[in-house]
Formats: C-alpha cells, structure tokens, sequence
C-alpha cells in the first residue's frame, strides 16, 4: 500500500502525494480500453493507495472523467481522493458517422472539443465535470493547453479571453469553495512565465518539460514559481512514453510524435547509465523531477494494470546518488538540476 510523502500546493490547505494517477488513457488515448479494463486498472490503483487522479474533458472527450467518475463514487476511498480536471474547450455534440480515431483518441465519446476560455465556458466547462464526475466540489481546476505551441497565432487571443473571462470564472469557483486550487495544465513553460504576474494561481500543471530528457523550465520558469510559491505538478515524466518504451525500436513516441533521431539518441544513452547502474529508467524518470523544491506531485499516464504496478515499485525504488553524478558527468541532465537522494528519501 502506498504511503507517500504529501506536499503543499500553493499557499492552500490542500496537499498533494507525490505520485498521482494521470487518467488521459482511460480516454483511448493512442488505444482503445473496455470500460471493464478502466475499472480494473482504477480498481488496481485504488487496492495500491493512490488517491491523487488527474482527467479533463478533453481525454476521450468526456470518457475519461464518465469511467473515472463512476469508478470513485463506488470506491470505499471516495471520501479521500483528491482529483483534478480542466476547463479551456466546450464540448460540442455530434452526430451521424463519426470517425474511429479524433485529436489522438480512439472510440471516444461523440463530442468535439472546442477552445474556448471565456468566462461562460469555464463555467459550463465545470458543471459538465462535476456530472461527469459525480462531485460537486473539484480539488484543482487548471486551464487547459494555453499557450504558442498548442495555438500558433491565435495565442494571443486565447490568451486574453482566459484572463479576461476564463481566468475570473476558476477565480470565482475557488472563492465559493466550489474548487481548492486554480492553475494552469500546459506542455510548455512559457505560458506559466507569462501568465505568474497576472494571475493568482495556486498550481501549474506542466506537462513533459522538467523531466530526465529535458529540464528546459529549469532556469526560469521553475525559478518564478518557486519565488511566488505557485506549486508544479509533473505530467508526462516519461515524455509521452520514449522513457518507457522499448529503445531498441527506431518507432518511438515524443510530444505526441514520432521522436526525432537526437531526442531517440539521448533516450538511449540516458537508459545505458541507468543499465550501468541497475536502475530502471522509468524509476529514475519518476523520481529526478521530485528533487526540484518547486514540484509537489508526478502524474504518469496508467493505460493498465502492469503500469499501475511498475509505477508503484518505481517510485519506491532505492536509486544511488551516483547514478545522478553519471548523468550530469554525461551532458545528460543540467549541471543546475536539482538529484534526489535515496528512493523516497527525495520526497
């Protein structure tokens, strides 16, 4: 049974473990599950102690938070678990033929996701969840995909609508106690530097850039939230799967594409060190991030029942300080970067 450390996030009452569940694979992300296999992955994960599950609308565009919803509410844990999910796209009906696989996901359910920050939308957004997830209150609340990378030239509209609307809608869930923490779910730093000194954020939710293959956030923007006490919560530590995956493979997934050559070489070196020293790379991916006094929490993505288990021995795992030492004597992680020290012991 998990019994992890819990660390504060923001200047709230609330505290996070530093292991949680992310749930976009029990949208279909990339593959298809039955609703009998989410329950039993949930079922595992619930038996295993964790109590910190992350969703959105977005992931399988209304699935994931329907399977999780139900899961909870029928769990004896209900009453302790902590769950996060995202406002930022309406979802909008369709009908007649809809194609097997939209945005990434698989069989999912027959919506469109939409952008849309503005202040009636987040507030629709919501009540859609608390439905969906059988809650009336949502522990974190965190706008979703800000940001150049996600919207090119339409950033700087989205932008202002979400600080303009958007942004005082969670402002106003969090001062009703509707929601305990406000912040932001993105895959790029940028937009959490940009938007720190207009906003009172509680969290930010960053997916993929302070990981073991990249610490890009490292020297600003992990920074400015340490500074403003604003908590960062780790998405994607295994970079959407390279660090879990099969290196032999040329076939390898990054940022939700096919990796390139460079990123693939480095993945594969980083994992000879680890091999070197009889450390599993997914351990040493798990638990690098947590070093970082700005980071309360990590959330892998869990399709099943074996990552579910793996993600339960990695994040317990003993892992020697040399292994760090070798990697930063390497190039491989930022001479800057914060290492753990024995297993848990970082936590």
């Amino acid at each position: 049974m998990l019994d992890l450390p819990k660390r504060q996030i923001g200047k709230t009452d609330l505290h996070l473990p530093v292991l949680g569940f992310g749930a976009a694979p029990l949208g279909n992300l990339y593959r298809a599950i039955s609703d009998d296999d989410a329950q039993a992955v949930l079922d595992t994960a619930l038996d295993k102690g964790f109590c910190y599950f992350d969703t959105a609308p977005h992931y399988g565009f209304g699935l994931s938070e329907r399977r999780l919803g139900k899961a909870l509410a029928a769990s004896k844990h209900a009453s302790s678990i902590i769950l996060s999910t995202k406002v930022g796209r309406r979802l909008e009906p369709v009908s007649g033929d809809v194609p097997a696989i939209r945005h990434g996901f698989i069989e999912a359910d027959p919506y469109e996701p939409v952008f849309d920050y503005s202040y009636d939308a987040v507030m629709r957004s919501f009540e859609e969840s608390c439905a969906r997830l059988r809650r009336d209150h949502i522990d974190i609340l965190y706008a979703h995909d800000l940001g150049r990378m996600t919207h090119g030239e339409r950033h700087e509209q989205h932008l202002k609508t979400f600080l303009e609307g958007g942004l005082r809608a969670m402002e106003e869930l969090r001062s009703t106690g509707r929601v305990t923490a406000i912040g932001i779910g993105a895959n790029e730093w940028e937009i959490g530097a940009d938007v720190l000194g207009h906003a009172d954020l509680d969290c930010f939710l960053l997916a993929g850039r302070y990981t073991l293959l990249e610490q890009g956030a490292i020297d600003d923007f992990l920074t400015r939230a340490e500074k403003r006490k604003v908590s960062v919560i780790v998405g994607g530590p295994f970079n959407s799967g390279i660090l879990a995956a099969d290196l032999e493979d040329d076939n390898l997934p990054y940022n939700y594409e096919q990796a390139p050559a460079p990123v693939i070489e480095r993945s594969r070196r980083i994992k000879q060190v680890c091999n070197a020293h009889d450390v599993r790379i997914t351990a040493a991916a798990l638990q690098f991030p947590l070093a970082h006094p700005a980071v309360t929490s990590i959330i892998p993505g869990l399709a099943n029942i074996e990552e579910v288990t793996q993600a339960y021995d990695d994040i317990r795992a003993a892992i020697d300080g040399s292994l760090w030492t070798d990697l930063k004597r390497e190039g491989l992680i930022a001479t800057a970067a914060p290492v753990p020290g024995k297993g848990l012991e970082a936590a």
